[in-house]
């Protein structure tokens, strides 16, 4: 079963590529959609299967397709695994991407590329798939390449236009950087193993042959995948120019695949980091600082989508806060609530875009909660979720991390996750207000949304409402459910129930502070915040973050780039080939005049090599003359 859920999105893309480019002008939107979503819903009926399963008590699945490689001591298959943590993850993939690529539908409908994108889209799903139930790290690298492959295709997908290719050349690049980490700690902990098994579970069961040194060098190289993958500070760039995309990519790529790997992958060697605690730390100051950053520099865009995008690059700081400091089940638990609201902010802010003609300008929308009103209704719940209002879902995972951070005296990681809270809710409701209530400068005229992207929306309101219910712990009257399915090696911490509800408490007060703050300001009359004095200037333009990379990385690599094209290579490398052809090139001008099919030259060249044979056994027999 496990290879099927792997191997099925792969194939569907196989087959839409083949109808595709059989003829790229045809219209096959039927096939293209039947095929496309099919895929994901069988998919995650067998997902859910599996999960059925172990919730009845098998442990662990396991499944080998075929060996791939055995050599000397390195022995790969292609296997997968499914524990608690691959099939929570596996479940809200398969079904979140299937809302998606039913929103897709409708949204892609009448583009001239509508059969390409869903077979990128299914190819998306496979890779992530692959990546989470990989059963060894090879697998999982690859699975982890594939993501960033598909990433590239569809962030680039409007190719036409040369600023989406370079958005996409920008997360295609700097993803490598964060490659590169993560390929030399597989390889470290390969060597480090000494050939005692290179699976997930080999791994875990020989973890004690790495000495505590080597260990937190292979953590944190694993770590720097995860920074490029999961967009955290300083990789974190190319998150909000990958909005160049189409909206259900970016829904896809922020609610249920390519940035959630990072977090999954710290919580897969979480025996590792375990072990590591100071690693762990680090992971948990850089979740915070990235946190606080992406909130800040949200709270002044005015993009609707760059709005999300760094709203996304702060939530997982929040889940780098859990996973550093042990509490892996928090972290997971953040990941799938978050998966459903965040869903949900980009399918609505996607249908708004497709109402106002693909406007983008939160400050050039208004007044539009009584036209969109169903969009309006989901979108005001998924706000309600990530800003930690109770009793929706990201109130409880939120919860559970600050908690957490206080709990183990890391009192400035409190603060910064609690005024990063606070923020959450100033910015989301920033953009809630100007979208839906202020006052419009404009005339719209709206064009229709199609009941294909509006019903994907009610699914997952329901779920931003309901599925935080499943991690509630003792102090809300639950049994934490969640966390004691997952059964990761959480580190266990207790406080009271009245500190819990004090910081809960705090928590909400916050938030509302940040609604009220963004009311007064945007409710009836929004105005674009303008660069009028250093502080907003440096903000709006996201601190020059990209402007010093380009200065120190960029620039010296274009003139390292140009000294080598235009001094380097053609007058050394090209000059040494070039000297070695001209010396060629005489000696076959020398030999031309000897072989020039002249007899007498011939008869000439024999009488002289016999005079010269003649000459030397003269002078070897010693005849003297």
């Amino acid at each position: 079963m496990l290879n099927l859920i792997v191997i099925t999105p792969f194939i569907s893309a196989l087959i839409l590529t083949i109808i595709y480019l059989l003829n790229t002008k045809k219209e096959n939107t039927f096939i293209y959609t039947l095929i496309g979503i099919a895929s994901p819903v069988f998919i995650t009926l067998l997902s859910l299967f599996t999960l059925f399963e172990l919730i009845n008590g098998v442990p662990t699945i396991h499944s080998t397709l075929f060996e791939w490689l055995h050599i000397g001591e390195l022995n790969i298959s292609i296997a997968f695994m499914a524990d608690r943590l691959s099939v929570i993850m596996i479940s809200f993939i398969t079904f979140i991407g299937t809302l998606i690529h039913i929103y897709a539908a409708g949204y892609m409908r009448g583009d001239e590329g509508y059969g390409k994108f869903f077979a990128y889209f299914n190819l998306f799903m496979g890779s992530m798939l692959l990546l989470v139930l990989a059963d060894n790290p090879i697998m999982m690298f690859i699975g982890w390449e594939l993501v960033g492959l598909s990433s590239y295709l569809l962030i680039g997908f409007y190719h036409q236009e040369s600023s989406n290719v370079t958005a996409a050349n920008k997360a295609f690049i700097l993803n490598r950087v964060g490659d590169f980490g993560f390929i030399i700690g597989i390889s470290l902990l390969f060597i480090s193993l000494e050939g005692s098994g290179f699976t997930f579970d080999t791994i875990k069961a020989n973890i004690q042959l790495i000495d505590n040194e080597r260990l937190s060098l292979i953590g944190f190289l694993l770590f720097v995948g995860a920074m490029g993958k999961s967009a955290q500070i300083p990789l974190y760039v190319w998150l909000p120019d990958a909005m160049a995309g189409p909206t259900p990519v970016s829904a896809l790529i922020h609610a249920a695949t390519m940035v959630t790997a990072g977090v999954y992958m710290v919580s897969r060697y979480s025996f590792i980091y375990s072990e590591i605690p100071d690693i762990g730390l680090f992971i948990a100051y850089i979740g915070a600082f990235s946190a606080l950053f992406a909130a800040i520099l949200a709270s002044y865009q005015s993009d609707i989508k760059k709005i999300l995008a760094y709203s996304t690059m702060s939530q997982l700081g929040y889940m780098f806060i859990a996973v550093g400091l042990g509490a892996y089940s928090s972290g997971i638990f953040h990941v799938f609530t978050h998966a459903f609201f965040k869903a949900l902010l980009f399918m609505g802010a996607g249908a708004v875009i497709i109402a106002l003609h693909h406007e983008q300008n939160i400050f050039k929308m208004g007044g539009l909660k009584k036209d969109l009103r169903v969009i309006y209704i989901t979108m005001f719940i998924a706000t309600l979720a990530i800003s930690g209002i109770p009793p929706f879902a990201g109130f409880f995972s939120k919860d559970a991390i600050l908690v957490m951070a206080f709990a183990s005296e890391n009192y400035l990681l409190w603060v910064m996750g609690s005024l990063t809270a606070a923020l959450t809710a100033f910015y989301m409701f920033r953009l809630l207000f100007s979208v839906f209530h202020a006052k419009s400068e404009h005339k719209h005229e709206l064009q229709n949304v199609s009941s294909s992207m509006t019903l994907p929306l009610v699914v997952l309101a329901f779920g931003s409402t309901t599925v935080g219910f499943l991690g509630l712990n003792e102090a809300y009257g639950g049994s934490s459910l969640f966390n004691n399915f997952l059964v990761l090696p959480d580190i266990e911490l207790h406080i009271t129930h009245e500190v819990e509800y004090m910081l809960g408490a705090l928590n909400v007060l916050l938030a509302f502070c940040g609604m009220l703050l963004a009311y007064k300001m945007f409710a009836t009359n929004a105005k674009e915040t303008l660069p009028d004095n250093r502080v907003r200037k440096l903000i709006i333009n996201k601190f020059y973050i990209d402007e010093i990379y380009t200065f120190i990385f960029v620039r010296p690599l274009l003139l390292l780039s140009s000294f080598i094209a235009q001094t380097l290579d053609p007058k050394i490398f090209d000059g040494a080939i070039n000297l070695s052809v001209s010396g060629y090139h005489k000696a076959a001008y020398l030999f031309e005049q000897l072989q020039n099919g002249k007899v007498r030259y011939y008869a000439l060249y024999v009488l002289v090599g016999i005079s010269a044979m003649s000459l030397y056994m003269i002078y070897k027999l010693g005849v003297k003359l």
